[in-house]
């Protein structure tokens, strides 16, 4: 519906959605925690080692991956699972938050929350910047209408579809004002711009 709209209005859009087919997202099998820990962990990794690590860390949790039960292992095994200091750190931060209520995650609160108040939040997490918070949620808690303008792809997707040069991300942040409230929708089909129009990888956020 969102896809079909845009590309009524847009007909760079409406080819795009003629190449790529409608927005598909993988299951949301994760609890809003667990999947950002796991945003934290493949930070700056490369997808097979990240989900090693993701993989040795669910292992030493029992496959609990909760505040509680990270909170309760010991450092020697967050870094025997590969975590670097500074993501030991950010977990331990995370879960804190979330067992202190500084940060919320259950589910009736966040829907109460606006984006930019969820955002904000997050970001007070050590390790957790606004991008991060921006890919919770657009693909954890699917929300329609947010830019990740200083996201490269996106900027070099929308450059390659529209045919204007990479955009900065000042820039960005005011042409996405054309596809609200479906921003999330238009963002995803800049990611398969990359794929269609250069052989660039959309990113593993995309699945």
């Amino acid at each position: 519906m969102a896809a079909a709209e845009l590309a009524g209005r847009d007909r760079v859009l409406a080819g795009l959605v003629a190449s790529a087919g409608p927005p598909r997202l993988g299951p949301r099998d994760e609890s809003h925690f667990a999947a950002l820990v796991r945003s934290v962990v493949y930070q700056q990794l490369a997808g097979a080692a990240a989900a090693a690590i993701h993989g040795r860390l669910a292992d030493a949790l029992d496959g609990e991956v909760s505040p509680g039960a990270l909170r309760a292992l010991p450092d020697e095994a967050l870094r025997g699972a590969g975590l670097s200091a500074n993501k030991v750190l950010a977990l331990r931060d995370l879960a804190g938050k979330v067992l202190d209520g500084s940060v919320e995650l259950a589910p009736l609160r966040l829907a109460r929350e606006t984006d930019e108040e969820i955002v904000a939040r997050l970001s007070t997490v050590r390790g957790i910047g606004p991008w991060t918070a921006q890919m919770f949620l657009m693909f954890q808690l699917r929300r329609l209408d947010v830019w990740p303008a200083g996201d490269l792809g996106v900027r070099r997707g929308y450059g390659l579809a529209w045919n204007v040069g990479m955009p900065a991300e000042r820039e960005l942040l005011l042409l996405g004002d054309a596809f609200r409230p479906y921003r999330s929708v238009a963002a995803w089909y800049c990611w398969r711009a990359c794929e269609l129009l250069a052989g660039a990888s959309g990113g593993a956020l995309t699945r």
